[in-house]
């Protein structure tokens, strides 16, 4: 009996000193993480154990490295609806030690993204008129990822409007500070910041502080307002893609910190369980695998969940390999620009008239205004280079104060740098964005580098002998200064000093569409995807007035509409085509609505986008033809698994993705061809200079068109010089719908570069009625 009690004893004094063992490994462990910096990371996990609730499980893999106390305070999100993760401030051997963790998928850094923005549906083909399935648009529901949104703005008024549709799950909206609430149009008005962190300029609300957010919503499905403009610019209708529908918008980007992997990963999984249909995110991307972005983990959690993540590319062009967002499974975005155009003339004294690009709102208040170059108006000789680009304390205020300036582009707001000094107005040199119309808070305007110079010549031709020869009024008499002059006066315009006057912007025609020069390009970084076009350039939508025309410091113009550029703004043009489409076939799947966005695109011209489909491309969108395409590329989301294990990813990595860590790709059956997916596109690159590159492209096609039948659809091939494509067989015919085919494509390329290194061809598949096309890209290999 004592021995069986000294044994029971023993035992006791083994786990007791285990305990305390573990403790004190523990409480060292986190000593030491106490000394360490702290950062938000997110850290997936699979299911929770039976019995168990996901919070419950999520905090206790937290205190596997932290005290209970400690994992409490530094607990930030669990994520339980779509996907299992969590977010939680962690030091750096914290997140390490957790990665171990039998139970954890993943441990990634929280990061920090930026946003990237009347007519453009007439342009694009879908007028007022276009036919619609409003019963069913009515159900559609929107979902934005973005600034907030302007609920009191006329683009979002739900007059004619029911209640949300019977799959709405995201309940009624709360009143928050300066926001009034839901209405049958906006049905959902979420804000994420976890990081807690408070933003001076923002406020804790839905509501659009930056503007942002409201001008995409709008653009997206905004209602028809008659007779918008910007002050009498772009005058017109206003309104979305799919008026009818309603929006829910998810606020995670803010005024002074932008847009963070935690709130952002928060939205997506708060737009799924709501019951969006598409999803809409004008937000820069990270240049990282598609495992470790939230951006792209979020949009698969949604394809697997049937939403269509539609994002832009980016603004970072013409710089190549540039383009964001580009994961297989997302509809990414770039940006083209409409038949519109801004410009503001610049009259110089010696009668020369000269086109500016920007939107100016200010008339004139005399002929003549005084005209100083930066350079010359530096504050002193070691400032002359700074001030040639008008930086903020580098020029002199006594030289700048009631005259225009003259500045080279060294970044956006050089209009306010000139005001604050007293200055009347500036114009703007430069090479880049001469395809933007900026918004000027001042009388200003942009022009290229040859109209530059010239207005630099005569700045520096026509002047005072003396170096310094003082502002000459016009309310007193000159004094006796000896000039230089190569020109006359002319229109009784005194012209013995440099001047000018910039009138007010005026509406042009332009041709279209084009490429925008900020839009990112391919190739793609991270696979073989290529991307779609979308206008994107001087975009009239709805505003806020919490903020500026400008945002700059000393701007005063206010309106309800104004004009936006970016791949932002053709975001929504592409997510509005989506659900113009789903409104039409509301059982598609994510793939089945991008493949006939991607198909039905009009070919944009090579020899006006030296780029070509890096820069454009399958083309730009028309979604009257997207809603019949007739054939589809379909897939579900273990086509994607299949994908990344043929680029390399390993079962471990594709965890956070498919939510276990027993997916094992040897195991998976592999995709077919070269790119091991049923892709609308086809890219491939010449690796060999010596050789021609050859690669075999599976694919199959569902009918979707409603006959008659048997449906016939014959393959026409365009190949340039250098290229061969063979497709096997060159007919498929249907007899039912849904009726799948399969066929095999055979690319040759010989080492020829074409357009910039490219080499553009297509396969079209024609029958009585559609052209399904398909871009087929060669591209080198870079060094």
């Amino acid at each position: 009996m004592k021995k069986i009690y000294t044994s029971v004893h023993h035992l006791t004094f083994l786990l007791l000193l285990q305990v305390l063992i573990t403790h004190a490994s523990r409480s060292s462990a986190s000593a030491a993480a106490g000394n360490e910096q702290k950062d938000f990371h997110i850290v997936y996990l699979g299911d929770p154990p039976e019995g168990v609730s996901a919070v419950e499980h999520h905090m206790h893999v937290l205190s596997s490295v932290k005290s209970n106390d400690e994992a409490v305070d530094d607990m930030v999100y669990s994520y339980t609806k779509s996907f299992s993760a969590f977010a939680a401030k962690l030091s750096p051997s914290e997140a390490q030690r957790l990665s171990r963790h039998e139970k954890v998928l993943g441990v990634f850094p929280n990061r920090y993204h930026k946003l990237d923005t009347t007519k453009s549906w007439d342009f694009l083909g879908l007028p007022k008129t276009a036919k619609r399935n409003l019963k069913t648009e009515r159900n559609i529901v929107v979902g934005l990822l973005d600034t907030g949104i302007t609920p009191q703005s006329s683009s979002f008024n739900d007059h004619g409007f029911g209640p949300p549709p019977k799959k709405w799950k995201g309940g009624t909206c709360s009143r928050h500070a300066n926001f009034s609430g839901c209405n049958n149009k906006i049905i959902g008005a979420k804000y994420f910041k976890l990081d807690g962190n408070p933003d001076p300029s923002d406020i804790l609300s839905p509501i659009d502080v930056d503007g942002h957010g409201t001008h995409t919503s709008s653009t997206l499905a905004g209602n028809l307002v008659p007779q918008a403009s910007l002050f009498g610019l772009a005058r017109g209708s206003a309104r979305g893609a799919v008026p009818g529908a309603r929006i829910a918008m998810y606020k995670v980007c803010w005024v002074s910190y932008g847009c963070s992997d935690m709130d952002l990963l928060a939205a997506f999984e708060a737009a799924i369980h709501d019951g969006v249909d598409i999803i809409s995110i004008s937000i820069g991307g990270v240049n990282a695998e598609y495992t470790s972005d939230a951006l792209a983990i979020g949009a698969f959690h949604a394809t697997k969940n049937g939403i269509l993540t539609v994002a832009s590319a980016g603004n970072d062009g013409p710089n190549p390999a540039s383009v964001r967002n580009h994961a297989p499974w997302i509809l990414t975005v770039a940006a083209s620009g409409i038949d519109r155009t801004f410009q503001s003339k610049v009259q110089l004294g010696n009668g020369k008239i000269f086109s500016g690009t920007g939107v100016s709102l200010f008339q004139p208040k005399e002929k003549l205004y005084p005209l100083v170059s930066g350079f010359d108006a530096a504050i002193d000789e070691d400032n002359k280079e700074t001030a040639r680009f008008c930086y903020d304390g580098s020029m002199d205020a006594k030289k700048v104060k009631g005259k225009l300036v003259y500045c080279k582009l060294g970044q956006w707001g050089r209009d306010s740098v000139v005001k604050s000094l007293g200055g009347v107005g500036t114009i703007v040199e430069s090479e880049q964005y001469l395809d933007i119309a900026q918004i000027f808070m001042a009388p200003a305007t942009m022009v290229n580098s040859s109209v530059g110079d010239s207005i630099d010549s005569y700045i520096h031709s026509t002047r005072c002998v003396c170096c310094y020869c003082p502002l000459i009024s016009h309310n007193t008499k000159p004094p006796r200064f000896q000039f230089i002059t190569t020109t006359s006066a002319l229109h009784g315009i005194d012209n013995r000093s440099p001047g000018a006057v910039i009138y007010h912007t005026q509406e042009g025609k332009v041709d279209a569409p084009f490429v925008a020069s900020f839009s990112s390009r391919g190739p793609n970084p991270g696979s073989t995807r290529i991307l779609k076009v979308s206008p994107g350039i001087d975009i009239l939508a709805a505003y806020t007035r919490l903020r500026t025309l400008t945002g700059l410091d000393g701007d005063t113009q206010r309106s309800d509409f104004t004009l936006m550029s970016g791949t932002s703004m053709a975001c929504p043009h592409v997510a509005g085509a989506a659900a113009y489409v789903k409104s039409f076939h509301p059982n598609w799947t994510a793939a089945a609505i991008k493949s006939a966005i991607l198909t039905t695109a009009k070919q944009m011209s090579r020899r006006v986008n030296n780029d070509a489909e890096f820069a454009y491309g399958a083309g730009q969108l028309n979604p009257v033809r997207a809603r019949s395409p007739g054939l589809v590329y379909d897939m579900d989301e273990m086509a994607y698994v299949q994908f990344l294990c043929h680029e390399g990813y390993k079962g471990s990595s594709l965890s956070v993705l498919v939510g276990s860590k027993s997916i094992n790709c040897s195991t998976i059956i592999p995709g077919l061809g070269y790119d091991a997916l049923n892709y609308p596109t086809i890219q491939m690159r010449v690796k060999s200079q010596q050789k021609p590159t050859v690669a075999t492209f599976q694919r199959m096609v569902t009918n979707v068109g409603r006959g008659p039948y048997p449906v016939v659809y014959n393959a026409t091939i365009e190949a340039p010089k250098g290229m061969e494509i063979t497709v096997k067989p060159m007919t498929l015919s249907f007899s039912r719908v849904n009726e799948e085919r399969s066929f095999k494509v055979v690319v040759k390329a010989e080492p020829i570069a074409g357009y910039s290194g490219i080499l553009s061809g297509e396969l079209v598949w024609r029958s009585p009625g559609h052209s399904v096309r398909s871009p087929v890209v060669v591209y080198k290999q870079q060094d």
